[in-house]
């Protein structure tokens, strides 16, 4: 069971973690537009451009992914099931909660 005191030092990490994924889905949404085919440049820094493109796409998705998961861990954190593995049902780590507070599964049930 995670104490009241502990549940309030999560909610106050999973506020900052939201403000950072706000910041850097912002951020990586000026470097995802798309690559203009009549752009002048060249072959290869066109293919750069768009291999650039495809790693700010994958980290465009993961970071909203991650914001998801943060914005439900914070709906939930009051919940008497915050905290509990959703596969073994066992008590997660609060060291692990307090690395990632959105986390659903203890490290053995990864």
């Amino acid at each position: 069971m995670i104490s009241r005191e502990d549940r309030d030092l999560l909610k106050i990490k999973i506020i900052a973690d939201i403000a950072l994924m706000k910041e850097r889905i912002e951020e990586t949404e000026s470097f995802s537009d798309p690559v203009a085919h009549d752009n002048a440049i060249g072959r290869i820094s066109r293919m750069d451009a768009i291999n650039n493109k495809s790693i700010f796409d994958a980290s465009l998705r993961n970071s909203t992914n991650r914001m998801k998961l943060l914005k439900n861990a914070l709906n939930n954190i009051d919940d008497s099931e915050y905290g509990i593995c959703r596969k073994c049902h066992q008590p997660i780590p609060l060291d692990r909660l307090k690395v990632r507070p959105e986390i659903l599964f203890c490290a053995a049930c990864i």
